[in-house]
């Protein structure tokens, strides 16, 4: 006679164990990501206590410092600041270390003074959930009580489960390898588009892009599962979405630029330059080939123009002096790529001048379009009426 509750075949602890860690998943993304750090929804004091009560026990994190971390990683994203960037730490470590970065990041006091405000701070949190090895040890317990030894296994899985898919997986190969939906301000990626197996967090370009949303998901194609149960959630009045992406929307009678062309373009920034760099590959490719026939003249290495390639795609203010003035160099020789290249630069500076007046911003904006019209490319062309198209839903 077995002395433990459960007893199940080999697969029925396959589907416990997916099971347990799905919940713990779900728990992450809606509880403590999108409506603890960023503050996308609000949760009912059930689903909430639960979700606080769960982790307690299968992660053994604690809001304040969990929130703290990611918003700091936001604030400070691929910078030697960044709590865990793969860029400046390298994709090996973030991977086989996340756990432990995030583990030296939380015993920094200023970050958790600074980037952990509005958690939750009452009697439970303070003299219950504070002591998160009482959490896990308790699961443990839990788990040999219903299903025997195998308890251990399986609680040794959903204890690696965070640092594994969370810690490593979207904080490394989110910042290093996927796709992209939108050029936001760093290295992030979805490394899938249907976000089911980590919650929806494998959109994780998208979650940069729109980071107070409370839907991962952008394109028609891409499912986030964490959304979906977040509806389920309204649906019993259980959560209240507070904010989602703002949709693209198009007004295609449009001639010339407006006010609201200009607030949709600077709100959808991030979907512009992606379109931009969409539309203009096919030009960049036909000019590569002209550059590397001089380049290959000029006896350069053919690295230089992997390089040069990408310092094209990036910001100007971000390259060092050298790498100013090697693409520089590069761009004598091309007159149509370096005019692709200034205007890409020039039409960031659109969202970047904060200090300008809205009139001031309108004119530089039509401006921009008229030289982009008047350039004689044919993709630069279309994407400018396209982009006096651009209103707000």
């Amino acid at each position: 006679m077995n002395l433990w509750l459960i007893d199940l075949p080999w697969w029925g602890y396959i589907l416990v164990t997916l099971g347990l860690t799905h919940v713990t998943i779900a728990s992450v993304t809606i509880f403590l990501h999108r409506a603890q750090a960023h503050r996308a929804l609000d949760l009912h004091s059930v689903p909430s206590h639960f979700f606080r009560f769960w982790l307690w026990m299968t992660t053994g994190i604690i809001t304040k410092e969990w929130a703290a971390i990611h918003r700091k990683h936001h604030a400070r994203c691929e910078t030697p600041e960044d709590p865990h960037s793969p860029q400046i730490l390298g994709l090996s470590k973030v991977l086989r270390e996340g756990a432990e970065l995030y583990q030296a990041e939380a015993k920094n006091s200023e970050t958790l003074e600074k980037f952990g405000s509005g958690t939750p701070d009452d009697w439970l949190e303070r003299n219950i959930y504070r002591h998160n090895n009482y959490g896990v040890g308790l699961m443990l317990v839990i788990n040999i009580l219903l299903f025997g030894p195998i308890g251990l296994t399986i609680w040794a899985i959903q204890m690696i489960w965070i640092p594994v898919n969370a810690a490593g997986i979207i904080n490394g190969v989110g910042h290093y390898w996927g796709y992209r939906n939108f050029a936001a301000d760093d290295a992030s990626t979805n490394i899938v588009p249907w976000g089911i197996f980590i919650g929806g967090e494998e959109l994780h370009n998208n979650h940069h892009a729109y980071a107070s949303s409370a839907k991962l998901s952008s394109r028609w194609y891409e499912f986030d599962i964490g959304w979906a149960y977040i509806r389920m959630l309204e649906s019993f009045r259980l959560a209240r979405v507070k904010k989602i992406a703002p949709q693209v929307k198009f007004d295609w009678a449009k001639t010339k630029c407006d006010l609201d062309t200009l607030h949709a373009v600077i709100t959808h920034r991030f979907e512009v330059m992606s379109r931009y760099a969409r539309l203009l590959k096919r030009a960049y490719k036909e000019e590569f080939v002209k550059l590397s026939v001089v380049h290959h003249q000029h006896g350069h290495e053919p690295l230089m123009l992997d390089r040069i390639r990408h310092w094209l795609h990036l910001d100007a203010s971000t390259l060092e002096d050298t790498e100013r003035q090697a693409l520089a160099k590069a761009l004598q020789h091309s007159a149509r790529l370096q005019t692709l290249y200034e205007l890409k630069q020039e039409l960031t500076k659109v969202w970047a001048r904060s200090s300008a007046s809205q009139e001031q911003l309108l004119k530089d904006l039509e401006d921009w379009c008229h030289r982009a019209e008047q350039s004689g490319i044919q993709a630069l062309e279309e994407f400018s009426r396209r982009l006096r198209c651009y209103k707000m839903a």
